[in-house]
């Protein structure tokens, strides 16, 4: 049940405005202040009260046994008294009593103070008497061997003190609530405002509108209103060159596809557009590979959308074979370049056909811009793909591994944003820069490359070889 009903004051709160938030707290405020004033901090005002009367009595008495050591008479100490403080002088040899001040008192009281002075065994002593729910407060002293001052206060005195400290806590405690529920909603409208200005722009952009952010503040709101206003233009100008690339896109597959359709159909009809047949279904070939190329890099790079890091955990893919691998599939190209390659044993994380994309990429940029020769280095500190081709730009370089940003012989701007997103997927960090004769790209990681397999994962894997071996003998024996 409580569970129940913490669980519904968190959906209460939760669907509160800032200015219902505002109040809500406000108001806890002042009933947990209530109840402490009435609780607590009455109860301590009483104690304060009181000390304070007995310090007054302790404070008349003093002055007024000064003047009796200097044998004033009891007509001149009356006039230096406080005609709020009852003096009463007791004679106990003769038992008799002279006041001073006005106030009559009643018998009963007299009767009571008397029998107090009497029984007095200390200098000073203070007491409290209640007749008729009325309280006295009063303080003995005695002066010398036989007389004793009483000074007397009633609880009318402590009532006006009580109220009047308390007038004073409250109107001061009510002025300084006011102040903070004033500088609260003005520092709750200053936020309200531009989250509304910010709730107004996100509605219009999701809705495709024209839309304008201007919040002049440096905390944590005007950060989150440059942010977005960043991610917009950011969004426009993805949107813009995805719209252009489209465009790019269509025209080099409507290119191919017309190609081999009009050769198809020249050829259906015994016209051979390339001089024989065997050069008509070369040149239908070519573009089909054409097309099958630009269908790749579509398919893959969405593929690599999704890719994620749950292969085997540690270094077991040897990069050196990968590389190998992809020099044989693209020296073709251009076998009048110079590959040269400076490998080492090294062991990457992650599956073997991402990582031969990303090598086949590389090669692919390098073979494409490279003049003479394109240098392959393997070792424990990087990766490397450089070639003697031109310089780019800052710019250029800037945007690099961004997805559909072509290059000047590019064909669609994919292939280096699938080199980054593998790369980031396993953990590593590509990057690329210009050098005296050329560019380089680098594939490294922060705690550098590994030469060896994990011993345990090696282990299970000459199992698993050592099984397939005895499975296939099992069946060539059957």
């Amino acid at each position: 049940y409580r569970l129940g009903e913490m669980k519904r004051l968190r959906i209460w709160l939760k669907e509160l405005s800032l200015s219902q938030q505002l109040l809500t707290l406000i108001f806890l405020v002042v009933t947990v202040f209530t109840v402490f004033f009435f609780v607590y901090l009455s109860e301590s005002v009483n104690e304060f009260v009181e000390k304070q009367m007995y310090s007054m009595l302790h404070r008349a008495q003093n002055n007024i046994a000064f003047n009796y050591s200097m044998d004033m008479d009891i007509e001149e100490i009356a006039e230096n008294t406080d005609p709020s403080i009852i003096h009463l002088f007791y004679d106990k040899e003769t038992r008799q009593f002279s006041k001073i001040g006005t106030t009559t008192l009643d018998p009963q009281l007299t009767s009571h103070l008397l029998e107090e002075a009497d029984g007095l065994a200390q200098e000073v002593a203070d007491r409290a008497y209640v007749q008729d729910r009325k309280t006295y407060f009063y303080s003995l002293a005695r002066l010398d061997s036989h007389t004793i001052l009483i000074s007397l206060m009633s609880d009318s005195y402590r009532s006006d003190f009580k109220n009047m400290l308390l007038n004073s806590v409250i109107n001061l405690n009510v002025l300084v609530v006011s102040l903070l529920f004033v500088c609260l909603m003005l520092w709750i409208s200053s936020l309200i405002h531009p989250l509304n200005q910010i709730r107004n722009y996100v509605e219009k952009v999701s809705r495709g509108e024209e839309a304008e952010l201007h919040i002049e503040r440096r905390d944590e709101i005007g950060q989150v209103a440059q942010a977005l206003v960043a991610m917009k233009e950011e969004l426009d100008k993805q949107e813009k060159i995805k719209e252009e690339m489209i465009q790019n896109i269509s025209h080099d597959l409507k290119t191919p596809i017309a190609t081999i359709k009009s050769y198809g159909e020249s050829i259906k009809d015994g016209i051979y557009p390339y001089e024989t047949l065997e050069k008509s279904v070369d040149v239908i070939i070519e573009h089909a590979d054409r097309l099958e190329k630009k269908v790749y890099s579509l398919i893959m790079l969405n593929k690599l959308g999704y890719l994620t890091d749950d292969g085997m955990a540690g270094d077991t893919l040897d990069m050196s074979a990968v590389i190998n691998k992809a020099i044989l599939s693209l020296k073709v190209i251009r076998p009048e370049l110079e590959i040269s390659t400076q490998l080492e044993k090294i062991y990457f994380h992650g599956e073997e056909d991402p990582w031969r994309v990303v090598v086949e990429n590389l090669l692919d940029n390098s073979i494409r811009y490279a003049t003479h020769e394109i240098v392959i280095t393997l070792n424990e500190k990087e990766l490397t793909v450089a070639n003697d081709g031109p310089l780019m730009s800052e710019e250029r370089l800037n945007k690099l591994f961004k997805p559909y940003e072509k290059g000047t012989d590019g064909k669609f701007g994919l292939g280096l944003s699938i080199v980054y997103r593998v790369c980031t997927t396993y953990g590593y960090r590509a990057e690329a820069e210009n050098l005296n004769n050329g560019v380089i790209f680098r594939i490294s990681r922060p705690g550098g490359l590994k030469r060896e397999k994990p011993r345990k994962l090696e282990g299970k894997l000459k199992g698993k070889k050592e099984k397939i071996r005895e499975d296939k003998n099992e069946n060539s024996n059957s």
